[in-house]
């Protein structure tokens, strides 16, 4: 069978017998995973059957440990006794209690699960466990048992919009005191503030539970359980409830690439084997990041993995994911070191089809739960397909991340001259993508504002940040840094992808970088925030840079310049302007560190009367206000049509045909 993907990109065409392999394991693992079952979403019931669950009779407690000898339930209920509560072994490795009476387990009692192998006592947090948390005196971590009760949810037919303007964000770090913020803050402070800023769609990292803080949320030990240092259940989703009635998308940061090597936390060696949820021995050991690989031709994985996919959608009400770290998870060898340059690394004995099978099962299940779910892969190969459907031959996704975009601004700034900036090359890094698939475009994420790295203004800028960001300073290199803040910010977002993100703080520039809590700084959480009151001092420029990105993206919406096509209309080397049309507005730049162009001509597509919507050199925006906001009338050069417009060194400008 031909797959469409063949017919979008004919490139493809000599890796048809590929695309078949990749299709014929597809159907071969979901019939094996369906055949008691109607759908993948009937499928993916995992955590209604493990785990507790309460009934009128009283509590059930299930576990699949296939390798464990035996398994006791301990905790509060029983003043931890170790062996006073043993699970009965049912089939295929599944363990089961019943503890009769209605209280048996109440609220907020803390229980553990003792597996005996080979003679080895070992505990373990049950593998569905809902709620995990952190003993204050002694530092370890239990199950927590809570109630099952329905949310009053009030977002019923809630959608995300099309075009995408994402707001990368983390909870803990999101307040300015020194310590770890709330759930009930962020929706009480940071979504008015996201909201007023124009983003329709926040991704929220780090809320599925993780000892480690400095993991950033990465290193996940419980899948089910939202991140207990940031609050409780209700308040994660009275976020969410809350973010639907601003009408704001939420989306998970969801880590299905690999898992933290924590045994008594983790699902590490849970049942005693460390082949269990993860490949057996050196396969099963991320080498760059210290953790475990999943096995995706598992059937038990792959049902604890897509139950977690429906759980996140049906008890929190998320409306898509962000899949962290898809490349590793397509390549044996997880990409490290790998450039794609050519199809072949695509299709070759380096690809883990199971990875791409379990990505195909994953967003087939996601849009089973709900069609307008958003799904973004984080694969900076470009896997073929990656964005296609998968009766096309694709993997499913909607967007892929555009790494290499903040790759390309942090090479020009750290390693070229400002007049040495080939907009060509620019141009073309923001506008390629392979045939039909979108791309989220974006100049930083948080992986660029990480300790070692530096924000974009930071780049630009350095120290003069710290003494030179006051209205009343006059600072070439703050003034440098700000113009091509906005610039970047503006030729990204419009020419970058179908989609947009930025993360937290750095619409403003937030300045230094984010160091988490740990042994190397003292356990400070200094660096661990986001500054608001940088922006809201009036007496700083920070807050003219985020109000130009409110307008950005004000004005990007309002004309739905994602969805539109793009035409390069000009482009001049020399003098660092490019001109291009870009749905239906007209984008010009002026790359050049010193040169302004009076009476600079600006092609256009047909004759008429155009007006300036933005500019980036506006005083409101920290500029210096050198751009005409009148009515432009057309004129012939070289029979093209076109406006003569002062364009101004390091300036962007957008019209609109009137």
């Amino acid at each position: 069978m031909k797959y469409r993907i063949l017919e979008a990109d004919p490139r493809l065409g000599r890796f048809e017998r590929d695309i078949d392999l990749r299709m014929e394991n597809y159907h071969r693992k979901k019939a094996q995973l369906l055949q008691n079952c109607r759908s993948l979403q009937s499928f993916a019931n995992g955590y209604l059957y493990f785990g507790f669950h309460q009934t009128p009779e009283g509590w059930y407690y299930r576990e699949w440990a296939p390798g464990a000898d035996q398994l006791y339930l301990s905790g509060d209920f029983n003043d931890w006794d170790r062996r006073s509560c043993p699970l009965t072994r049912l089939e295929n490795g599944v363990w089961e209690v019943f503890l009769p009476g209605k209280n048996a387990l109440r609220q907020d009692q803390q229980v553990l699960t003792v597996v005996i192998k080979d003679g080895r006592e070992l505990e373990r947090i049950p593998a569905y466990a809902q709620r995990v948390v952190q003993d204050p005196h002694s530092y370890t971590w239990s199950a927590q048992i809570r109630e099952q009760k329905s949310y009053p949810w009030t977002d019923k037919g809630f959608q995300p919009k099309k075009n995408l303007f994402i707001y990368e964000c983390h909870v803990g770090m999101a307040q300015e005191h020194g310590r770890v913020g709330t759930y009930r803050e962020f929706t009480q402070y940071i979504l008015p503030r996201i909201h007023a800023l124009g983003y329709n769609t926040i991704q929220i990292m780090a809320v599925m539970e993780h000892p480690y803080y400095a993991s950033f949320g990465y290193q996940v030990t419980n899948f089910f359980a939202a991140s207990s240092r940031f609050g409780t259940p209700e308040e994660l989703k009275e976020l969410v409830n809350t973010a639907h009635k601003l009408g704001i998308a939420v989306l998970l940061d969801v880590v299905h690439s690999h898992a933290s090597g924590n045994t008594r936390e983790g699902l590490n060696e849970f049942d005693g084997t460390d082949c269990q949820y993860f490949h057996q021995g050196s396969r099963g050991d991320h080498s760059a990041w210290g953790t475990k690989c999943f096995d995706y031709s598992k059937p038990e994985v792959l049902h604890f993995l897509l139950s977690n996919l429906k759980f996140w959608q049906t008890e929190y009400h998320f409306d898509g994911f962000r899949f962290d770290g898809v490349t590793s998870m397509l390549y044996l060898d997880h990409g490290l070191g790998t450039s794609f340059d050519c199809e072949e690394k695509y299709f070759s004995m380096n690809t883990d089809i199971d990875a791409i099978t379990y990505l195909q099962l994953a967003t087939e299940l996601v849009r089973q739960v709900n069609p307008n779910a958003i799904l973004i892969a984080e694969d900076m190969s470009a896997m073929p397909g990656m964005c296609l459907p998968v009766e096309d031959g694709g993997i499913g996704f909607d967007y892929r991340l555009a790494m290499g975009e903040p790759d390309m601004w942090i090479r020009l700034i750290k390693d070229h001259r400002d007049e040495d900036w080939d907009l060509g090359h620019i141009y073309y890094e923001l506008t390629v993508r392979r045939p039909r698939e979108k791309v989220i475009g974006y100049c930083e994420s948080h992986d660029q504002a990480l300790v070692g790295d530096k924000t974009i203004l930071f780049r630009l800028c350095d120290q003069e940040m710290y003494w030179s960001m006051n209205k009343e300073s006059n600072s070439s290199v703050i003034d440098r840094g700000m113009a091509l803040h906005k610039m970047l910010r503006l030729i990204t977002a419009s020419l970058g992808g179908e989609g947009y993100l930025t993360f937290m703080g750095n619409e403003f520039g937030h300045p230094e970088w984010i160091d988490f809590p740990r042994e190397g700084n003292g356990w400070s959480h200094h660096y661990c925030r986001r500054q608001w009151s940088l922006a809201e001092d009036p007496n700083l420029r920070y807050g003219a840079l985020r109000d130009f990105d409110r307008d950005m993206v004000k004005t990007l919406k309002k004309h739905r310049v994602q969805g539109g096509k793009d035409r390069q209309l000009w482009l001049d080397h020399h003098r660092k302007t490019l001109v291009y049309k870009k749905g239906s507005l007209f984008f010009a730049f002026n790359f050049h560190p010193s040169s302004s162009y009076e009476a600079c001509f600006l092609p256009v597509e047909k004759k008429g009367r155009y007006q300036v919507v933005l500019s980036t050199d506006d005083h409101c925006y920290g500029g210096h206000g050198r751009i005409w906001h009148e009515t432009y009338e057309t004129v012939l050069q070289d029979g093209r049509p076109g406006i003569l417009l002062y364009l101004p060194c390091r300036t962007a400008v957008i019209l609109k045909s009137i």
